[in-house]
Order: C-alpha cells, then sequence, then structure tokens
C-alpha cells in the first residue's frame, strides 16, 4: 500500500537550476556543441535503436514456432520489460558497488565478452516439440537468444548517465532518458516500413549483430575513459556540501506504481484492439509509438507535461475507454475504437509518465530512479502477460489497469502540496476527481459482469479468450429450409471479436455445414468433388467448431491440427459436429506445420489451411517451404485448400506465388453470405497440379483459374512482408 499520508517531496532549488539551465540551451542536458557530449547522446540513442530493433526481429524468427498467435508478442514485451529491469538493476549495483575505474573495465569486458555470443540466429534443435503451455519456453528462447545482449543494451544508458553526471560534478541527464526513447521509437516506426521489406530474418539478425559489435566496442571505449573528469566547460549551480538525501518510500513508491500504471495500460490496450476490435497488421505499433513519445515528451522539457491540462484531458479518456468498453458501445466502428482507445492510452501515459518526470529525484540517485520504472514496468507486464490469462475467465486486465490509473490519480494529487486539488481538498474540485475515480471503479466492475453474463461459456488461456453463446436467428427473409417456424436457435463460438464456428441446434439442423464451410464455400467444393468412390483422407489446420467434419462419412478419416487446446475441449464439450460426424475424427494439438511434418507421406485427399480468419496471419503457414510440405502430404491427386477470407490483408498474390513456384494450378473460389442457412462469406483457393484438377472438373467450374503469381511476392521462411498485402 502506497502510504497517501506522507506528502510529495518538493524539488531541490539546485535542481529547478539545473532545469532551468538545460531548458535555456546553458545547462549540460545534450548539448550538440560538446564532442564528448555527442558521443554519450550518441551511444544512449544507438542502443535504445537496437533494443527495439531486435524486438520485432527476433519476435518474426520466432513466431512460426509457437504457432504465430497473437498473445506471443505480448510475452516478447514481458520479457523485455523484465531483461530492461535486469540490465538496470546490472547498472545500480555496478555503479554503487565500485570505484570508476572498476566500474568501466568491468563494463567493457562484459560488452567483450558478449560479442562471442553473436550472431543472434537461433538454431533449428531449439524448437519446441510439445504443445505444453507456451510462455517459459518463449522466455527461454528469448533468454538463449538474445538475453545477454539485451540486457547489456539496457544498462548502457542508465549507466551513461551515471558516468555523464559524475564527469559533470552534478550535471542533470534526464534529457538523455528522452533521446533514448526517441531512438527506440524511430526503430519501432522504421522496422516495417524500412527493413522488413528489404532485408530477409537471417540478413536482418546478421546487419544487427555488426551493429551491436560497433556499439559494444564504442560503449566499452567510453567505460574505460570515463574517468570523473568533466567533459565540458560549462558551469554549474554548486550543490550544498554532503550526501543528496534519497526521496522518502512514498515516492519511491509513486516511480513504481506509476511505470507499472503505463506498463500495463500498454499492454491492456495492445491486447484489446488487436484481439477484441481488430487484427490488423502492424496495429499493435500505435499503442508502443504513443507509449515512447509520452516518456519523450515528458522527459525532454518541463513545459510539455501540464498537470491541470493533463488532468482534464485524463478524465475525458477514462470516461471515454470505460464507456466504450461496454458491451453496448463494443459495435461501433473500428474507426472510432481505435482512435479511442489510442488517444485515452496517451492521456494516461502523459499522466504516468508526467508525474515521473515531476518526482524525478537528484541525478546522484539516477541509478535508482530508472530502476523503479524499469521494475514498475515489469510488474506491470507480468499481470497483463502473465497473471490476467490464468485468473481472468474474460479480458478484463484493461478494466483493472483503467481502474488503478483512476485510483493513482487521487493519490498523487492527496500527495502534492503543488496541486490545486491538494489545496482544496473536498472543494467541489476536489469532491469531482474522487466521483470520477469512483464512477470508473464501480462502472468497470458493472461492464465486466455485463460481460460474462450473456455467454454460455467464456473461457481463457494464453491464445485468447473463448466465448460460446445461444442465439436465435430470423430467417423469415430469408431462403429458409423448409420448417414451420421462422426463428431458429443456433450456437456461436468467438474468439475475440471473430466467429470460429456456428452450429443449429435443432437436431435435424445441427449436421448442416455452416459459417465458412458450406457447400458451395472452396472447402465444400473441394471435398464434394471427389465424389463417393470411396473413403477420404482429409487434413485441416484449425479445428474452430469442427464444423468441416459434418462432411464426413462412415469409412472416411479426418485428422484436424489444433494449436489451442482450450478449442478441442469446447469443441467437444459445446458442440457436436466432431462426434455427430460418420467419418474417424483424430485431432492432433500443436503447432499445425511441426504436426504434420510427422504424417507419412502422400496420405490426405484434402488439405485445407483454416488458420486465417481472424486476420491475424501465422506467416509461416504461406511460405513456399510450408506448401512444399503440403504437397508432400498430399496424394498425388489430392488438393490443397487455402481459406484466404481477410479483412485487412490480400494474401491472394502469396498463395498463387507459392502455387507458381511449385508449378501448381491455382483455382478462386468465393461464396456469397446466406444468413438463413447459416452461411458467411467466404474466399478460398484451391491449389493441386492440372492433372489432379482435370479429374476432378467440379473445381473449375465452381471457380475462376488464377494466374501465375509473381516470384516477389513469393513468401519463404526466411522472407515475408505483410506491408505490401495490407488493402
Amino acid at each position: 500500500m502506497l502510504q497517501t499520508a506522507i506528502r510529495m517531496t518538493p524539488r531541490k532549488a539546485p535542481d529547478l537550476q539545473i532545469d532551468e539551465a538545460v531548458e535555456q540551451g546553458q545547462g549540460p542536458g545534450f548539448t550538440l556543441g560538446s564532442i564528448p557530449d555527442l558521443i554519450y547522446g550518441l551511444a544512449i540513442f544507438s542502443s535504445a535503436f537496437l533494443l527495439f530493433e531486435v524486438q520485432p526481429l527476433i519476435a518474426k524468427i520466432m513466431l512460426p514456432w509457437f504457432g504465430g498467435a497473437a498473445a506471443v508478442w505480448i510475452v516478447c514485451l514481458l520479457f523485455f520489460q523484465v531483461v530492461l529491469l535486469l540490465g538496470y538493476l546490472y547498472a545500480h549495483l555496478l555503479t554503487r558497488s565500485f570505484g570508476s575505474q572498476t566500474q568501466g573495465q568491468i563494463h567493457a569486458a562484459l560488452l567483450v565478452a558478449s560479442l562471442l555470443l553473436l550472431p543472434i540466429l537461433p538454431k533449428s534443435s531449439w524448437k519446441p516439440t510439445a504443445s505444453e503451455d507456451p510462455v517459459f519456453p518463449i522466455l527461454a528462447f528469448l533468454g538463449v537468444t538474445v538475453g545477454v545482449p539485451y540486457l547489456l543494451l539496457s544498462s548502457t544508458s542508465p549507466l551513461l548517465q551515471a558516468w555523464y553526471t559524475r564527469s559533470g560534478a552534478g550535471r542533470a541527464p534526464y534529457r538523455f532518458y528522452a533521446l533514448s526513447n526517441a531512438g527506440s521509437m524511430l526503430a519501432l516506426l522504421s522496422y516495417p516500413w524500412l527493413i522488413e521489406p528489404r532485408l530477409s530474418s537471417s540478413h536482418q539478425a546478421l546487419v544487427w549483430s555488426a551493429a551491436y559489435g560497433a556499439l559494444s566496442l564504442l560503449c566499452a571505449s567510453v567505460a574505460l575513459l570515463a574517468r570523473g573528469k568533466s567533459s565540458t566547460g560549462l558551469e554549474m549551480p554548486e550543490r550544498s556540501a554532503g550526501p543528496v538525501p534519497l526521496p522518502d518510500r512514498g515516492t519511491q513508491g509513486l516511480w513504481i506504481s506509476l511505470a507499472a500504471c503505463g506498463s500495463a495500460l500498454l499492454l491492456a490496450v495492445t491486447n484489446h484492439i488487436t484481439q477484441d476490435i481488430a487484427s490488423v497488421p502492424f496495429l499493435w505499433v500505435i499503442p508502443l509509438s504513443l507509449y515512447l513519445l509520452s516518456f519523450i515528451l515528458c522527459f525532454d522539457r518541463v513545459g510539455w507535461y501540464r498537470p491541470d491540462i493533463s488532468l482534464r484531458l485524463l478524465g475525458v479518456a477514462l470516461g471515454g475507454m470505460t464507456y466504450a468498453l461496454a458491451p453496448s458501445f463494443m459495435t461501433l466502428p473500428v474507426q472510432v475504437l481505435i482512435p479511442l482507445y489510442c488517444g485515452g492510452l496517451f492521456a494516461c501515459c502523459m499522466f504516468c509518465h508526467g508525474e515521473l518526470a515531476r518526482l524525478k529525484p537528484d541525478p546522484a540517485h539516477v541509478t535508482r530512479f530508472y530502476l523503479a520504472l524499469s521494475l514498475g514496468g515489469a510488474i506491470g507486464a507480468v499481470v497483463v502477460a502473465l497473471l490476467a490469462p490464468r485468473v481472468f475467465s474474460g479480458s478484463y486486465e484493461l478494466e483493472v489497469a483503467l481502474a488503478s490509473c483512476a485510483v493513482l490519480v487521487l493519490v498523487v494529487n492527496h500527495r502534492d502540496p503543488d496541486s490545486r486539488f491538494y489545496r482544496a481538498k473536498w472543494q467541489p474540485g476536489w469532491l469531482v476527481l474522487v466521483g470520477l475515480a469512483v464512477a470508473v471503479v464501480a462502472s468497470l466492475f458493472i461492464t465486466a459482469k455485463q460481460q460474462s453474463a450473456g455467454a454460455r461459456l467464456m473461457k481463457r488461456n494464453f491464445y485468447g479468450v473463448l466465448r460460446v453463446g445461444d442465439e436465435t436467428q430470423n430467417i423469415a427473409q430469408g431462403k429458409a429450409p423448409e420448417r414451420a417456424d421462422v426463428n431458429l436457435r443456433y450456437r456461436l463460438l468467438m474468439n475475440g471479436t471473430t466467429k470460429h464456428g456456428l452450429q443449429f441446434l435443432e437436431p435435424d439442423l445441427r449436421h448442416q455445414p455452416t459459417s465458412y464451410y458450406g457447400p458451395a464455400s472452396g472447402i465444400g467444393v473441394a471435398i464434394r468433388s471427389f465424389g463417393r468412390h470411396g473413403p477420404l483422407r482429409v487434413g485441416t489446420i484449425g479445428l474452430g467448431a469442427g464444423t468441416i467434419s459434418a462432411y464426413g462419412t462412415p469409412g472416411d478419416r479426418y485428422t484436424f491440427y489444433e494449436i489451442n487446446p482450450l478449442v478441442l475441449e469446447v469443441a467437444n464439450q459445446q458442440f457436436s459436429f466432431l462426434r455427430d460426424s460418420g467419418a474417424r475424427i483424430d485431432v492432433v494439438l500443436g503447432d499445425a506445420r511441426l504436426s504434420v511434418a510427422k504424417e507419412p507421406p502422400g496420405v490426405f485427399d484434402v488439405l485445407a489451411v483454416d488458420a486465417f480468419s481472424g486476420d491475424s496471419i501465422p506467416v509461416h503457414l504461406l511460405t513456399r517451404e510450408a506448401f512444399e510440405l503440403y504437397f508432400r502430404k498430399l496424394k498425388p491427386g489430392g488438393v490443397l485448400a487455402v481459406h484466404v477470407s481477410n479483412k485487412y490483408l490480400n494474401l491472394e498474390p502469396v498463395v498463387r506465388a507459392a502455387a507458381a513456384a511449385l508449378e501448381k494450378e491455382a483455382v478462386l473460389i468465393t461464396n456469397e453470405n446466406d444468413p438463413s442457412k447459416g452461411i458467411y462469406a467466404a474466399t478460398w483457393i484451391l491449389v493441386g497440379s492440372r492433372q489432379a484438377l482435370d479429374r476432378l472438373p467440379g473445381i473449375r467450374e465452381a471457380g475462376r483459374i488464377l494466374p501465375p503469381g509473381k516470384n516477389g511476392e513469393l513468401w519463404t521462411d526466411d522472407y515475408s512482408d505483410l506491408f505490401r498485402l495490407l488493402k
């Protein structure tokens, strides 16, 4: 518990003088006219750039190994926050436990030793083989691959700022923190638009490793040359003799709490907009960029953060996001919800990081301050990435983060003597602030209860929240089956905002294939085109409710490959497609590509790749190597069916390019929406040899033959470019 009765420690006059000197260009912050200062700035900026350049790079390399799930990125953020904490802890202990010369020698030795771990290319032997909870395998993978370089890069900014302060007899280093975040933001924005489209993953890793080696030599040189001498002739206001006291525990608690709140909001908003609103590629870049921008503005200069203005904007942000989380507002268009949540996140982060900037201590305690910030960031990441999926049945972490932010507003203003709310306690302004916090907390509890009230079942694990509900379909205006009633009940499986299966509950209709798998869909045409000349062997990547098994007849064998064990549990308990099917049903848990690779060659008549309807793309299932694997497992006359329905990406060029690379023919089949039969509009591409499609004329008759794709559009395990496919 924060000791709210302890008042905020006033800033010391010398600190104010230093900050004012920096603001006016007379202080030592980041001085363009000083070459040594430029070296410090270059090292800090470059280390931050490499830190955020390696994050999407290593995540892209490892995503295929863990099924390409969106939650993998959240676990990556957790890892980076925790290692950042370890890097700051290392910097703090190093500067507190050793003399200046020894510090430089130790850090230089570690930097040189870390070069032996380059390049950061993982070995194929590290691929997971089991379907266990992937959180800890992901953390272990990241630790082995980039753990040591990332830790040393993380320590660069606090270490160099501490040495910079020491060399200048009390110079304020905090604008370097803004410079560091600017480097992070530049790396974040440059990767999807400049780096990924131009370099393969292995080349990216080699270039990054070379850049890390060069930066390590620069930082090692700075470490060995730092001897406590001033690198500039600027004179700063003298401080009083004796050690500078550390801020009280209440203030240190606020350092951690404000940083934790900002980190939790970042991950929670990212989770919400990418899983519950729209899985748009690169959408995660926006929240992280705004998070970094708030750090840049708040730590660059005092004037960017104005508490009174920020507090008003924060009230609007908290109220807007709270109301948008209500089930009745979840249907608002994406064009409204995404700006609302991203703008709200920015307002909340400006408050959290602005207050951190106001509470920053004397430069003598810079490493302790950054250690507290990194500890808070790690706590926020642990709550969202580790605790929430195991504690909550739904996606409630955003509600908790917003409520925590509202409470922190009260705590900060209760302790701050400079706040007008502090001077006017129990006056109208203070009562409004208290009322807002209480309203936010109460409404979020109500919203969480409403979200689960209409669900027949709601469960959550690493891969997201599965929700099953029973609804009624009015078919009076549609082409209904021959029935006396016009209202049909059906059961719907949802993962976030994506529908993963639908089944009518009436006994005479529950065997009917629905959703994306109707008789006129690509997969329906592929299965029916084989006729009844013998038993079929069908493989499907992606289970959902098990709808495709409705086509099964006695003697057939259907094998589903599913990475999420919770999907299998729900399909068996809440839907009857699997147990009603006439075919023999097998379900293999684990990453589909790894599982399919274990099958003997030439076993499938039809292999369906149905992992893209949720708009989040497991890239490794669409590469040339993946298509080569699929056709090794298909019979000579077999057909590959790829479901390419997607709101935000045009996947057709990638499939055409892969078909052309393997000298196969591609047929595009689309079907229209038919609500009366529970059919959704869907787009499939059927791929097979010319001889195979000649023997199955129904496929060509149902669709359109696609021209061969271009080689430049071909994805491989080492290269992919989502940006080019954005609609």
